[in-house]
């Protein structure tokens, strides 16, 4: 489906979710610097790995200029990952996490195979979420090692992105979608998991 939102319009949206994806990653970036925050290393490159994956996807969606915010996305990701690695971040790494990481690598062959970006999305936002999954597990045990703003800050740019989007499908919208939902999740463990840590203090 052909998005109705004019491609002015479109562009200043995909403008702002850009903007936003600076505003949320430099504070994040200077927390892993400082030591305030330890991201899980390997959940920062599948995440890097999938989310660029899923801008060639999107652009071969026809997602046109919307695809934008998640292709400068995907590249500050990996750089993430990479800080993250050289700050000895949480970098315990579990037979999962490599599962995680083998499957996201696996959406290529998937896409040239079946000729169609919709089955590497499909794949991608499979290893995204299941990728959280090494996050999660760290925000529960330590719920105060995560900045919640920074995660909803990406659930709202998420929501610029997809409405910035030139054609609205599965394989441009699953992914941005998929990831917001992830960041609700999480956002609502940590805030659970502090108040009961706070209610035994």
């Amino acid at each position: 489906m052909k998005s109705f939102i004019p491609l002015e319009l479109r562009s200043l949206i995909t403008g702002i979710a850009i903007f936003l994806t600076f505003y949320a990653y430099i504070p994040y970036i200077k927390g892993i610097w400082t030591g305030t925050i330890r991201p899980h290393v390997f959940s920062w490159v599948i995440w890097g790995a999938t989310t660029f994956i899923v801008f060639f996807a999107q652009i071969a969606g026809n997602g046109g200029v919307g695809s934008l915010p998640i292709g400068v996305s995907g590249i500050i990701t990996i750089l993430v990952a990479g800080i993250a690695y050289r700050k000895r971040g949480d970098i315990e790494i579990t037979k999962p996490d490599w599962f995680f990481f083998g499957l996201a690598l696996s959406s290529l062959p998937f896409w040239f195979y079946f000729s169609d970006p919709l089955a590497a999305v499909i794949v991608l936002s499979i290893a995204d979420i299941l990728g959280f999954i090494p996050t999660f597990r760290k925000g529960y045990i330590l719920p105060n090692s995560e900045p919640l703003g920074f995660y909803l800050i990406f659930l709202f740019r998420n929501f610029l992105a997809m409405a910035g989007l030139a054609e609205w499908n599965t394989a441009t919208l699953l992914f941005p979608g998929s990831a917001g939902i992830a960041c609700v999740v999480f956002v609502v463990m940590v805030k659970i998991r502090k108040t009961k840590l706070e209610m035994l203090s």
